[in-house]
């Protein structure tokens, strides 16, 4: 039997806040998660703000240290093996870092060299994949300063497929990009994941979560559910499970996207 891609048991992560002289308030962001994600399987992850998904993602991609629980990323053990999991992994995050003083070629480049790649391959797939983004070439030497929320957020999807990791973990990709662009984000990931990768995308835009394979939706911060998986399923399946207006929305997509 086929390992899964991503592997997640009983995961646990908790904030610690000082609150005065040996006291401290604890906020449980992970309480008890798991999952997984087969090969060529996408997952999107779901819940309202302070719920715990991007303290999530930031476990898998090596930002953060979970404080009990077993992570796996294609057969990888956090946090022990971390460096060999930053290889394999790429990362969009909602608010991504660059030099924005260099260019976009420089940033990806930047990137591509400082994880072995060549720079002519790395180039040419930088190209290739901002051009399925709809980017127009002539925006490749423009400084990342004098761009546009949405451009530099396409600079960002680049820079996390550019090194053709297998595996993809997305906060909020769709950030800044206007109705096309997201258009052809899903189509790329859509391709991506054909080929056998494998995709966790948090997402407010239901086009893109109604996509996925698996939805996964986390209780509100703070609350009885804070931080647990109250959900796990198909996206179809969430409307029976919670009838919401995020549900019915998601609703009419599913029925959109499989009439499609």
């Amino acid at each position: 039997m086929q390992q899964p891609a991503i592997y997640v048991r009983n995961l646990r992560k908790c904030f610690r806040k000082r609150t005065g002289f040996r006291k401290h308030s604890e906020l449980w962001a992970l309480d008890d998660v798991s999952f997984s994600v087969a090969e060529g399987e996408t997952y999107g992850l779901l819940g309202p703000n302070g719920s715990g998904k991007s303290s999530l993602i930031r476990v898998l991609s090596t930002l953060l240290i979970a404080d009990s629980g077993e992570v796996r990323m294609r057969g990888l053990s956090l946090p022990d093996e971390q460096e060999q999991v930053r290889r394999i992994i790429g990362r969009v995050s909602v608010d991504a870092a660059f030099y924005k003083k260099l260019s976009a070629r420089e940033n990806l480049l930047y990137t591509a060299l400082l994880y072995g790649q060549k720079a002519s391959d790395a180039e040419r797939r930088a190209m290739r994949i901002l051009e399925q983004l709809g980017m127009e070439n002539s925006k490749f030497s423009t400084p990342l300063e004098e761009m546009s929320r949405g451009m530099q957020q396409k600079i960002s999807i680049a820079r996390a497929l550019v090194l053709n990791p297998p595996l993809l973990l997305l906060d909020e990709p769709t950030t800044g990009l206007h109705m096309q662009d997201v258009e052809n984000l899903v189509g790329l990931l859509d391709r991506l994941v054909e080929s056998g990768r494998s995709v966790i995308v948090i997402e407010h835009n239901l086009d893109v979560v109604a996509r996925a394979d698996w939805v996964i939706d986390l209780g509100p911060g703070g609350g009885h559910d804070g931080g647990r998986v109250i959900f796990e399923g198909p996206p179809s399946d969430l409307v029976k499970a919670k009838r919401t207006l995020t549900g019915e929305h998601l609703r009419r997509r599913v029925e959109t996207t499989a009439a499609a």
